[in-house]
């Protein structure tokens, strides 16, 4: 809670009409000195008050030790942070400036005039990566703030599900990536959330992961920027389905992926222990995927080569129990050529997996409830329905573009604020630009990461990197997106490949093996670093030669 909310709050302001009414504040507070406009005036004089108000006979029943450097009065649950601790950047926002300067955060003060600018990026995804990747470190120092200190290469993270390949092959450190975060004196890379921005001072807020090690958890701290780019990706939706958040697994990080390795794993050895009926067989080795997107459809495929090649074989005892659903509310591969979505259609089918088309009402820990009454049991339930603004997106005080994304211009600039950017998944296009909002796709992010890296390079040797000084700035052509097509794996040495412009253009489509290893080569190339395309080689290798690996670890 602020602290301005804290004042405001009708607990504390009858503890002080209370005690004002029985003299308890004594002669050195005054009814017009202790409220002023709803606030408190001087935050000693409100200690002092507090004090005063604990010790009083109608207020026995709080701990006596309830306030020494903050006050705590937990059988009200009520809390206020000490004074040696830190508020969060949502409530420093909430109060004055007179008290954001008498609780300093620790952090990165502005940059001096004989220093480089500072960039601080929001976020480790594609578009961060990529931008991070681009950006001209001797023009620019660099400040990375995420909670991961990686990137997921996530066209392939589906395989790691089932052992194709192994996590680390699709995770590349971010240092690695831009390695001035390892090396460069002021350069940084802090796992961290960021909570909040201040737009006028040039200041994000933000709040370290959590861990024992540091001296407060949460442990909060500031760093000042002077150019800042928001590329904090996007959350799965859900639409506010019950029991989707607390049942399902999404598919979009590297402990995601774990997590269903370790869940499918577990059902498969449970599954034979003696006395586990039939219909608890089925349920726990029913495999249901949400959403027939590309994320869902190359899960599925995944999933059912895994059984033909690998289950088959080593869970003998299980192996007519297991099951493979994609529920879809509409068509899978939406996006796609009406050919390939045909092919994708049969050629799953005949892989094992049972296509149903309806839409989940209810997530329940054991079944699932369709909009017309079916009742779904499931023993792994993956859901894959899109991504939307993330809460953090949601709470900044910024334009918006359709849909909730963070609305930007044709050069990617957050217009109404100076020295901001946005790119990726949270961020589209205004209405008043004329152009549409770009899908949440790898290739968009990546495309938009190396336009404002060039963007970045040319404002500074127009000597506009510092804050403030970019208003006079030729910024060059606009950032413009074209679709260089579409591909999915479908399992079993399968894949679609469309390299249409777009949904009503004209291109080449196909579909089969050749399309597999056009697949597996575009991917193969679009691997980060030379060490991870190794990794991904010699897993694919591995795989082929002696099968998945089956070892449920964690």
């Amino acid at each position: 809670m602020g602290w301005s909310r804290i004042v405001r709050s009708p607990f504390i302001q009858s503890l002080a009409a209370d005690s004002l009414a029985r003299g308890a504040s004594g002669s050195h507070i005054s009814q017009a000195g202790l409220l002023r406009n709803g606030f408190l005036a001087n935050r000693n004089q409100y200690f002092s008050l507090l004090r005063n108000i604990t010790t009083s006979s109608s207020l026995k029943h709080l701990p006596s030790g309830g306030v020494m450097d903050g006050f705590r009065a937990e059988s009200r649950g009520i809390s206020i942070t000490p004074r040696n601790q830190y508020h969060s950047a949502e409530q420093i926002e909430d109060k004055s400036d007179f008290e954001v300067e008498e609780e300093k955060l620790p952090g990165l003060e502005p940059t001096k005039p004989e220093e480089k600018p500072r960039v601080v990026v929001l976020g480790t995804g594609w578009a961060g990566c990529r931008f991070l990747k681009g950006l001209d470190t001797k023009l620019y120092d660099v400040v990375c703030v995420s909670p991961r200190n990686h990137m997921v290469f996530t066209p392939l993270l589906a395989s790691t599900c089932v052992g194709t390949l192994e996590f680390r092959s699709v995770a590349e450190p971010v240092s690695q990536i831009q390695s001035a975060l390892a090396g460069a004196p002021n350069s940084y890379f802090f796992l961290a959330n960021c909570t909040g921005i201040n737009t006028d001072k040039h200041e994000i807020y933000c709040e370290a992961v959590p861990s024992a090690g540091l001296p407060y958890d949460p442990y909060h701290f500031k760093v000042a920027y002077d150019k800042l780019v928001i590329a904090a990706g996007a959350e799965p939706l859900t639409f506010n389905i019950k029991g989707v958040e607390e049942n399902a697994i999404f598919l979009r990080e590297v402990y995601h992926a774990q997590e269903i390795r370790r869940k499918l794993l577990s059902n498969l050895m449970l599954s034979e222990n003696p006395g586990i009926s039939e219909e608890e067989k089925k349920r726990l080795l029913h495999c249901v995927v949400i959403g027939g997107g590309p994320t869902g459809v190359e899960f599925s495929g995944e999933l059912s080569d895994f059984i033909m090649r690998d289950v088959r074989q080593r869970y003998s005892h299980v192996k007519d129990y297991i099951q493979v659903t994609l529920i879809e509310a509409n068509e899978i591969l939406s996006s796609f050529d009406v050919g390939l979505r045909q092919y994708a259609t049969n050629h799953l089918t005949r892989s094992g997996v049972r296509l149903v088309r309806g839409v989940v009402k209810e997530v329940q820990p054991k079944n699932i409830v369709l909009s017309d009454g079916t009742s779904v049991p499931y023993g792994l339930l993956v859901w894959s329905t899109g991504v939307g603004p993330s809460q953090f997106v949601k709470s900044l005080n910024l334009p918006k573009s359709p849909g909730g994304r963070i609305g930007v211009d044709e050069w990617l600039r957050v217009p109404s604020v100076e020295d901001v950017f946005a790119l990726g998944d949270c961020a589209g296009f205004l209405e008043q630009t004329g152009k549409q909002v770009l899908p949440a796709l790898a290739q968009v992010a990546e495309r938009e990461g190396k336009y404002l890296a060039n963007l970045f390079s040319s404002i500074e040797k127009q000597n506009g990197g510092k804050a403030y000084c970019a208003k006079e700035v030729s910024l060059g052509d606009p950032f413009v997106y074209r679709h260089l097509g579409s591909m999915a794996s479908v399992g079993r040495y399968k894949a679609l490949v469309d390299l249409r412009q777009s949904k009503d253009a004209k291109g080449l489509s196909m579909a089969g093996f050749i399309s597999w290893l056009i697949w597996r080569s575009a991917y193969l190339t679009r691997v980060v670093s030379w060490r991870n395309r190794f990794y991904v080689a010699v897993n694919w290798a591995t795989t082929l030669v002696f099968g998945r690996d089956n070892s449920r670890i964690g």
